[in-house]
Formats: structure tokens, C-alpha cells, sequence
């Protein structure tokens, strides 16, 4: 896994290296990157309402916009409602804190856990559990950088997540991840496929931007 020296003195050249030209807005100077903790990832979210990743000891703001909140809700649905109906798992959305490894936190758009990773079938109630989802999706917003999504989709698939799909609203395009290095690309013509993931699922693309445009 790709690591960020994990010190305070840590430049905007040095964060620029790891997330690529990432708006200086997303990046919390307090505390200073390369110093913060889940703790304080955890506490800006009670007192102030605002959802931060954590990478390697930087605090990097969430970004989602109005129509990609729309877009990732809705995915979010139509994956719930599958996998209700075939008692699957759970979901989780855009403010579903998920600890990926100790001291790496990540808030997927949508994250579907299968129950196999729980026994007991007990939805984890700490609010960043230890845990990787079988899938993963990340609704594209202006603000994040090509390098900020290859360095995510690296540990997802490193954490163990199975499947992960990438939404470009801008085009009405997606990516369709099995491994870092194999993906699909698909246009408004195709369909997202749940393969050994969700077996059976299937959601054309042209539904999600179709609808958007209602």
C-alpha cells in the first residue's frame, strides 16, 4: 500500500505526490497532515457534520455534489432492495465510515457487505468498523483527482473488496473494477453486472442517467 510519511511537516508538493492536484480546501490543516487519528475523524463528524477519509495520518474531505448524491443514492436502492430480497447483506452510503486497515479510513459512495463476513449477522455498531466490502462504489465528483481514486481503488482491492465501480456523471460512463489492473469500460448502452459478487444483479446505466435527467 502506498504510504504518506506520517510526520507534521508535510508539504503541499508532498500531498499534491500522493492525491495529484487535489483542491487545498479538502485537505484539514488542523490537526497537521500526516498527525490526525480516526479519533479525529470521528469527532469532526459528531461536532461538525463534515465526513473526512484518512489517509496515513491526512485528513482529506469528502467530495460529492448535489447530482452525485442523487446518482449514488439511487444506485443505492436498487442494490438495497436486491439485496433484501435475497437476504444478502447490508448497505451502507456516503456517510458509512469504514476502517479499511488501522489507521485508514474510507466512505464509499455505496459499500455492500455480504453476511458471510458476519457469523452472527450483527451490523458492526462502532462507528469506524474494521471491515472491507464486497463492493464498492465511488460516484466521480469535480473535485476528486485521478490519483486520489487509483491510490483508493489500490487498497480496496488490497483490503479485500471484491468488486468496485466507478461512475463518471460528466460522461454517463462507468468502470466496472474486478482487480487494479482489469475493468470494463461501460457506456449509457450497458449494464453493471454483480457477477460472483451479487449474482444476478444487473443495472443499466442508461436507468441511472435516464432518470437523473427527469
Amino acid at each position: 500500500m502506498s504510504q504518506v510519511t506520517t510526520h507534521a511537516d508535510l508539504t503541499l508538493s508532498d500531498l499534491f505526490e500522493h492525491f495529484g492536484p487535489i483542491p487545498v480546501a479538502r485537505i484539514r490543516t488542523t490537526p497537521s497532515p500526516g498527525m490526525a487519528t480516526e479519533q479525529d475523524v470521528v469527532d469532526i463528524e459528531t461536532h461538525e457534520d463534515r465526513l473526512f477519509e484518512l489517509f496515513n495520518g491526512v485528513l482529506v474531505e469528502k467530495d460529492m455534489g448535489h447530482y452525485e448524491s442523487y446518482i449514488a443514492t439511487l444506485i443505492g436502492t436498487l442494490l438495497s432492495n436486491f439485496v433484501n430480497d435475497h437476504d444478502l447483506g447490508y448497505l451502507v452510503g456516503a456517510d458509512g465510515m469504514l476502517k479499511l486497515f488501522p489507521g485508514e479510513v474510507r466512505i464509499p459512495d455505496v459499500g455492500f457487505i455480504n453476511w458471510n463476513k458476519l457469523p452472527d449477522r450483527r451490523v458492526p455498531r462502532e462507528p469506524i468498523p474494521l471491515i472491507a466490502p464486497d463492493l464498492v462504489v465511488e460516484v466521480i465528483s469535480k473535485g476528486n483527482t485521478s490519483r486520489e481514486m487509483e491510490r483508493k481503488l489500490s487498497e480496496y482491492f488490497e483490503a479485500g473488496v471484491r468488486l468496485v465501480w466507478y461512475v463518471y456523471p460528466n460522461t454517463s460512463t462507468a468502470r466496472a473494477f474486478t482487480s487494479v489492473e482489469k475493468y470494463q469500460e461501460l457506456t449509457i448502452a450497458d449494464s453493471f453486472d454483480g457477477g460472483d459478487v451479487l449474482p444476478g444483479f444487473q443495472l443499466a446505466l442508461s436507468r441511472l442517467f435516464d432518470e437523473s435527467k427527469k
